[in-house]
C-alpha cells in the first residue's frame, strides 16, 4: 500500500508522455479521502456518550420506588453484554477467544471480585447522587496506587500525591454538601432528617466497599492477566460468562421474587421503560469498551487519558440535569475540585510514563499500570 502511494506521488517525466494522440494521458488520481473512523471527535464523543448513558440508565433503574433486585439487574446486563458481543463477533466487527475451561478456571477469582465491584457499585449509586458517586469513585485510584507500591514496586510522584489530596478534599466537600442539604431541607422534621442522613451514610458505606472491591479487582486482574494474556474483549467475555450463573443464582435465592415485590420493582406504568433501561445499560457497557479501544486507536494515550478526566464533568452534570441532585455552591465546588484532581492525576501519569527509568534495578515495563486502569474504569463509571 505504501509503494502504491509512493508511485501515485511521482511526477510525470517528459519521456513518459504518450507518443500517440490515440493514447491520451491519464489524469492524476485524486487523493483518497480520510476515513471518518479516523476522526478523533467521533470516538471521543461516542465514549463520553456511552459513559453518560450507562450511569444515567443505572441510576434511573436503581432510583425507582424501593428497587431491590440488584442481582437481577446485573444478570440482565451480563446476558445482554454477552449476546451483543457474540453478535458483533459473528458479524466480524470484533474478535475474542472461544471459551476455554482452563482459562475460565484461572480467571474465575477475578470474576468473583468483579461481582463484588459491580454489586457494591449499584448499591452506592442507589443511595447517592451521580455527582457524589462520581467524586467518591476517585478514591479507588488512591487505594490502587498504594497497592502498586506495596505489591508491584510502583511509585507515587509529588504531582500524583497532590491530585490524591484534591480527590480526598472533593469527597469531603461532597459529603458535607449532601449532609447540609439534607439537614436544611428536612430539618423541620427530625425523623425525616435522620432518615435522609442514614440513607446517605449507607451510601458512603457502600461506596467504601466499592472502592475496596474495585481496587482488589484491578490489582487481581493485573496478576491474572499475565497468566491468560487476555485482550479487552476476552476480558469482557469471560467476566460476563463466569458472572452470569452466580448473579442468577444470587437473585433467585437471595432476592424477593414475590408478586408484590415484582410489582413494586416493576410498576405497570413504568415497567417497559425500566426493562428497556436495563437492556440499554448492558449495551452501553459494550459501547464503552468498544469506544475506549477506538479512542486509543485514533488518538494518543495522552489524549485518551485527558478525555477520561474531562469525561467526569459531563457525567456529574448529567446527575444535576436529569435527576434531583442538589445544586448548591458546595456541591458544584466538589465537582470542580474532583474534575481538577482527575486532570492533575492524568497529567501526573503522563509525565511519569515519559520519564526514563534512572537508577535501581531494571524492571519490565507494563503497557498500563493498575492505577491507570483504575482511572480508566472510574472514567467509565
Amino acid at each position: 500500500m505504501a509503494d502504491d502511494k509512493k508511485r501515485d506521488d511521482y511526477t510525470i517525466e517528459m519521456s513518459d508522455l504518450p507518443k500517440s494522440r490515440d493514447q491520451p494521458m491519464s489524469s492524476p488520481r485524486p487523493p483518497m479521502p480520510v476515513p471518518s473512523t479516523n476522526n478523533p471527535i467521533v470516538p471521543i464523543l461516542s465514549y463520553c456518550g456511552s459513559s453518560i448513558l450507562m450511569t444515567c440508565t443505572n441510576k434511573f433503574v436503581l432510583s425507582g420506588f424501593g428497587f431491590n433486585l440488584n442481582f437481577l439487574l446485573l444478570a440482565v446486563q451480563g446476558i445482554v453484554c454477552v449476546v451483543a458481543i457474540q453478535v458483533c463477533k459473528s458479524s466480524g466487527i470484533i474478535t475474542y477467544r472461544d471459551f476455554n475451561t482452563d482459562e475460565a478456571r484461572k480467571w474465575f477469582p477475578v470474576s468473583l471480585l468483579l461481582i463484588g465491584t459491580i454489586y457494591t457499585s449499584t448499591k452506592a449509586l442507589q443511595y447517592l447522587s451521580i455527582p457524589v458517586y462520581t467524586i467518591f469513585k476517585n478514591l479507588t485510584i488512591i487505594i490502587i496506587a498504594y497497592g502498586e507500591v506495596l505489591w508491584f514496586g510502583g511509585s507515587v510522584t509529588g504531582m500524583a500525591l497532590f491530585s490524591f489530596g484534591l480527590m480526598v478534599l472533593s469527597s469531603v466537600i461532597a459529603a458535607w454538601a449532601d449532609i447540609q442539604h439534607a439537614l436544611q431541607n428536612y430539618g423541620h422534621s427530625e425523623t425525616e432528617a435522620s432518615a435522609k442522613v442514614s440513607t446517605l451514610n449507607a451510601g458512603y458505606m457502600w461506596m467504601m466497599f466499592n472502592c475496596l472491591c474495585s481496587a482488589a479487582f484491578v490489582l487481581g486482574m493485573r496478576k491474572r492477566i499475565k497468566l491468560t494474556n487476555f485482550k479487552d474483549f476476552d476480558t469482557m467475555f469471560y467476566n460476563n460468562v463466569l458472572s452470569i450463573p452466580i448473579l442468577v443464582a444470587a437473585s433467585l435465592f437471595l432476592e424477593d421474587w414475590s408478586s408484590a415485590n415484582i410489582e413494586r420493582n416493576f410498576p405497570s406504568l413504568q415497567r417497559n421503560r425500566i426493562v428497556m433501561a436495563m437492556i440499554f445499560s448492558g449495551l452501553s457497557s459494550v459501547f464503552i469498551s468498544y469506544t475506549s479501544a477506538w479512542c486509543v486507536r485514533v488518538t494518543s494515550s495522552t489524549t485518551y487519558s485527558m478525555v477520561g478526566a474531562l469525561n467526569k464533568l459531563p457525567i456529574a452534570l448529567s446527575g444535576l440535569i436529569f435527576f434531583d441532585a442538589p445544586i448548591t455552591f458546595p456541591s458544584v465546588s466538589a465537582i470542580a475540585v474532583g474534575f481538577v484532581s482527575g486532570i492533575v492525576y492524568s497529567w501526573a501519569k503522563v509525565k511519569q510514563s515519559c520519564k526514563p527509568n534512572t537508577g535501581g534495578l531494571p524492571m519490565t515495563s507494563q503497557p498500563m499500570s493498575a492505577s491507570s486502569q483504575s482511572a480508566r474504569d472510574s472514567f467509565k463509571s
